[in-house]
């Protein structure tokens, strides 16, 4: 299906990255739909049309799947009723295993380590006793949620001596994962996008920093060997190709001296591919647009050097600074600045030579 100009796409999530698909799909001549609970969302400020309801209740989603001619989401914990409910009336992109895989930790963890695919040392935590045989096996680690875990939120650092039973009350006993530790050298991510008729398209690596947990900022290019780089891109492929994706997703990778090891992945638009804005002519919320209306991929090759910050808590004060350093900002219209809450970003740039 290939969606015509003054088509409808709905979103599912009204953030920041709702926002920034919104304004991508209104130069591309599309109408955008928000859905989102929070009637101060950002990306209902940039959208055509808003749907503000809780994501259980069934005649609103009846009412938005029929004014959108495909679905699309910016974040991953949409309830599946919710998603039933969509589905029985609009395509979703991108598709239901994709978002069932990114969901579960330990889901993702299984499915890409039988891609053939490295991921750090894992295994299940269902309750207290898994984790005291599993944190001296381990040597130590990182006690993930299984579930609604993001920039940092829903784990801890363990050494091998550390108390498992409050390691693990502090989850509020919830179904959880250990992840071994390991040594690398830098973080990487790929932004990468698939079509339906299974066109790839990938960006250039980008090489992450984060503080407390959150992205503070990603550099392009990476400062790795072009082989890791192409390891990097192809195993975003391989990832997008068997999980029969459409639209862009985000896959985060750690560098080591041995391998190349998959961190997490993304079923959307990617907080590290912002700086596609400023650094290509077709950027990552656009691509992601072309391919969930079906129309062909955009050339995301860069044509600059990119640094991109991110704008967190009163970082935002810095924008009449930021506005006469020749940095592009991007903020995300949020009336209220708090400890952790991404405000906006900016883009450095430097052409490349």
């Amino acid at each position: 299906m290939t969606l015509a100009q003054g088509a409808t796409i709905g979103i599912l999530g009204g953030g920041q990255l709702g926002r920034m698909l919104a304004v991508a799909a209104s130069r591309l001549g599309f109408q955008t739909c928000i859905f989102d609970p929070n009637t101060n969302a950002p990306a209902a400020q940039v959208a055509n049309e808003a749907f503000h309801a809780s994501y259980d209740d069934s005649d609103a989603l009846t009412a938005f799947a029929n004014r959108c001619d495909v679905v699309t989401y910016e974040f991953e914990n949409i309830p599946t009723a919710a998603l039933d409910a969509i589905e029985a009336l609009c395509p979703i992109h991108p598709n239901r295993r994709a978002l069932a895989t990114s969901q579960d930790r330990l889901v993702e963890k299984d499915f890409l380590t039988d891609l053939g695919l490295t991921c750090a040392p894992y295994t299940a935590i269902d309750q207290g006793g898994d984790l005291a045989t599993a944190l001296p096996a381990f040597g130590g680690g990182i006690l993930k949620t299984r579930r609604f875990g993001y920039d940092g939120k829903g784990q801890q650092r363990l050494g091998a001596d550390d108390d498992p039973t409050a390691a693990f009350q502090a989850l509020n006993d919830a179904p959880a994962i250990l992840e071994g530790l390991i040594e690398f050298s830098c973080e990487i991510s790929v932004i990468a996008a698939r079509t339906t008729d299974g066109s790839v398209a990938c960006y250039d690596p980008g090489q992450n920093v984060h503080k407390d947990g959150i992205l503070h900022t990603t550099t392009v290019p990476a400062t790795v060997p072009a082989r890791v780089k192409t390891d990097a891109v192809l195993a975003a492929s391989q990832i997008l190709n068997a999980l029969d994706y459409v639209g862009v997703l985000g896959v985060e990778f750690f560098v080591t001296p041995g391998a190349l090891i998959v961190n997490e992945i993304a079923p959307r638009v990617h907080n590290s591919g912002h700086w596609t804005q400023n650094g290509c002519a077709i950027d990552q919320f656009e691509q992601h647009i072309r391919a969930v209306a079906g129309w062909p991929l955009g050339n995301g090759q860069r044509h600059s050097d990119v640094e991109m910050e991110n704008l967190i808590g009163d970082d935002v004060d810095r924008v009449s600074e930021l506005a006469t350093s020749g940095a592009a900002i991007h903020l995300y219209g949020k009336a209220e600045a708090r400890p952790g809450r991404k405000m906006g970003h900016v883009n450095r740039i430097i052409p490349t030579k």
